[in-house]
């Protein structure tokens, strides 16, 4: 089964702050970042119930090397997987869940 993928805004804006706060620190770092998250995006799409269910039916992966995680939830009745925070962890754990 091929699944979409989609940001809420939200998350997008903070993938987006996270990628030029890390290429501010060091060219290239934000690249790296990046290429993190989207090696653990192509894991979920390829098998999105490999991750844990936490919390409000959403799941967790953890991006290999920075400390973000990926919150997502699945609709496998539309075939779709929304990200709904690229979150770092050591922000407030309650707010991973907010839209």
């Amino acid at each position: 089964m091929n699944f979409d993928v989609s940001f809420l805004p939200k998350a997008e804006i903070e993938y987006i702050k996270a990628y030029k706060w890390y290429e501010e620190q060091l060219e290239g770092l934000g690249e790296r970042f990046s290429m993190a998250v989207e090696k653990q995006l192509n894991k979920i799409v390829k098998n999105p119930y490999h991750y844990p269910l936490k919390k409000r039916n959403c799941q967790e992966c953890k991006i290999q090397l920075f400390p973000y995680i990926i919150v997502y939830k699945v609709y496998s009745d539309a075939n779709n997987i929304v990200i709904i925070s690229v979150f770092h962890t050591s922000r407030n754990p309650k707010m991973k869940y907010r839209k």
